[in-house]
């Protein structure tokens, strides 16, 4: 009995492989991927990140120190905040000045002090003239008449002396009005450097612009130290701009002055604007070990949409093909299995093909790739034209010969077909 079951089992077993080897084959079936070739303008870039910057920012510092008391007007006639408009020689800030005109008036007083004593000392130089001028004539009476009865050599010497003595108080005269002119004119420098640190009280616009930073309030103090004080930064034209970009040590060799530059910002992510390259900053920073140059690009903000400090992402023109036949990248990447390839087929070396439908197989054709901008390539050939369908990838497709299914696999119940009782 039990053999007979088995032999049973043996033969449903090769009946079912029968049935399924001859009657349920799987066939595959190989679609081919396609795309044209086009026309289009291909570009070469080199993309970078940078911010947008005011082509000509100033710096406004104090020069003194001291409390802020008030701000000046802009040209509205509004106290100068951020986004004020000024004009050169605008009163822009006010610092407290009572310590200033305090040391110029010490400077002042000192200057005339000096002036006093350098008339003194030439009223001193007259009276030593005058004396020398007197000890001069007794001094030659004195030698005529000599040492004798009428003159005694005591009083001979006496007038000797007071001669000399005139002579020598003649030249310490003199450099009394040399020191006294030395003390009027480092007298009159205090003076001016005291009225300058007078004036560096009113803070005054140095150019045309508008104000993109106010650092101080009214009743801060500021001091002035080795470096001076900031207080507001000014664009003199907001209408130039620059984008300065960060570009990596392996691309900044395909970076020249004057190249065309395209970026956008996140405020207006729709929107391009074009720049040109005018300088590369040779001090190279590095960071983990990573070393960038920094990149200045100059743009034309007439619309005033830019504004200071946006992030750009930029995209540096290295090289265009205008109006160039081109092909997806995928195409030039495409390698087609042996059993696809019509006739005989060597691949050369350092040789780009791109692969064309020759009824159910394909064909190649070779090209010269040059420049890609990440997902086309131009090419040129003289058997590509365009429009043309080339192939870029393949799909295997498999399909069930017959509607045949497995006797053995257990069948789910079927409803009805029919229209549904109405409820009651």
């Amino acid at each position: 009995m039990k053999k007979l079951i088995i032999a049973i089992v043996v033969l449903a077993g090769v009946g079912a492989g029968v049935y399924f080897g001859f009657f349920n084959k799987t066939v595959e079936k190989v679609s081919f991927k396609t795309a044209k070739v086009e026309k289009r303008d291909v570009i070469k870039t080199i993309d970078a990140t940078g911010t947008v910057e005011p082509e000509d920012l100033v710096d406004v510092a104090a020069r003194v120190s001291g409390e802020i008391i008030a701000f000046g007007k802009d040209k509205s006639g509004k106290e100068v905040d951020y986004g004020s408009e000024i004009r050169e020689g605008d009163i822009i800030a006010l610092i407290d000045d009572q310590i200033q005109q305090s040391n110029y008036l010490s400077a002042n007083a000192r200057l005339e002090a000096a002036k006093a004593s350098q008339a003194q000392a030439k009223a001193n130089l007259i009276v030593c003239e005058t004396a020398l001028r007197q000890a001069e004539r007794d001094w030659n009476r004195a030698k005529r008449l000599g040492a004798s009865e009428a003159l005694s050599q005591a009083s001979y010497d006496a007038y000797l002396a007071a001669w000399e003595k005139a002579t020598a108080e003649i030249d310490v005269a003199k450099a009394r009005i040399l020191q006294s002119n030395a003390e009027v004119v480092q007298a009159e420098a205090s003076l001016k450097e005291a009225k300058r640190n007078l004036d560096y009280c009113v803070i005054k616009a140095p150019v045309n612009g508008v104000v993109i930073d106010r650092k101080v309030n009214v009743g801060q103090t500021v001091v002035s130290n080795m470096s001076a004080s900031s207080l507001f930064s000014i664009a003199k034209d907001l209408r130039k701009m620059q984008v300065w970009a960060s570009v990596n040590e392996a691309d900044i060799g395909g970076i020249r002055k004057g190249q065309n530059v395209v970026f956008s910002v996140d405020a207006f992510p729709n929107e391009k604007f074009v720049g040109t390259v005018e300088k590369i900053r040779l001090n190279a920073t590095m960071s983990q070990n990573v070393v960038t140059y920094v990149v200045e690009v100059i743009t034309d903000n007439s619309s005033l949409r830019l504004l200071p400090y946006l992030s750009a992402n930029l995209s540096f023109e290295v090289d265009r093909r205008n109006k160039a036949l081109a092909v997806p990248n995928g195409a030039l990447r495409f390698r087609p299995a042996e059993d696809l390839i019509s006739g005989e087929f060597e691949r050369e070396p350092k040789t780009r093909y791109i692969w064309v439908k020759d009824g159910e197989k394909v064909r190649p054709i070779k090209v010269n790739a040059s420049i890609s901008d990440g997902a086309f390539t131009a090419i040129e050939s003289p058997e590509i034209s365009d429009g043309m369908e080339i192939v870029i990838g393949v799909e295997t497709l498999s399909t069930n010969v017959g509607k045949t299914t497995n006797p053995f696999m257990p069948k789910m119940p079927q409803r009805k077909k029919g229209n549904a009782p109405a409820k009651k």
